[in-house]
């Protein structure tokens, strides 16, 4: 895996790296960057509520706690920030999965940051390369405030905002599961992603 830093994103797609398969098949998708952020905005809210409930719940059942607390909003505090702090990791994630070139895109102007490579993979390292941020800084932190006993909620808020930050994420797996047939690879160019059939017999 080759990783290439690009400051200073503008929003143009034609700058970001393209590659064209005949017979690809372009996944139905938001088609501009725009478009596909209000989905993912909105499936995190989503996210959000349904994380948030569980949490509240086990938090309201221990001894002295209180929503209106300083100790409450002390430790929101620390896991919202924490969750904030892992985003370039979170990308990281994302290009250790390629194993050609990947390049790292930062748009603070735009409140992006985004990997992307155009190699091709199978539908299971796809799905791999899109959740495996999401269970690392999402769902296992998460899991893990219920079980641990003290139930740190810095844990779970932290937990709960990766979850939500990964909403793009779902919806790309999501396009993967229910749009490639069997066999078939998928590659990203632009800001789109295409699936095609490979008849070669690699395992990517």
């Amino acid at each position: 895996m080759k990783l290439t830093f690009k400051k200073g994103y503008n929003g143009d797609v034609n700058i970001l790296p393209s590659r064209e398969v005949e017979g690809a098949v372009a996944f139905r998708e938001p088609e501009t960057i725009g478009k596909f952020a209000l989905v993912a905005n909105a499936t995190s809210v989503v996210i959000l509520i349904l994380a948030a409930i569980p949490l509240i719940i086990v938090f309201l059942s221990q001894p002295n706690a209180s929503l209106g607390s300083s100790d409450f909003y002390f430790t929101l505090i620390i896991g919202l920030v924490l969750s904030v702090v892992v985003t370039p990791v979170h990308e990281l994630l994302h290009a250790v999965c390629f194993r050609e070139e990947v390049e790292f895109y930062t748009a603070l102007k735009l409140g992006l940051l985004f990997v992307i490579g155009t190699e091709s993979m199978s539908k299971a390292r796809f799905v791999f390369m899109s959740m495996l941020p999401n269970l690392v800084f999402g769902f296992i932190p998460y899991i893990l405030y219920f079980v641990i006993p003290a139930h740190p909620l810095w844990l779970g808020v932290f937990g709960a905002a990766c979850l939500c930050s990964g909403a793009g994420d779902y919806i790309n797996v999501f396009h993967a599961v229910t749009q490639m047939p069997k066999g078939a690879k998928c590659y990203l160019s632009k800001n789109r992603s295409y699936w095609y059939l490979d008849n070669s017999g690699k395992n990517l």
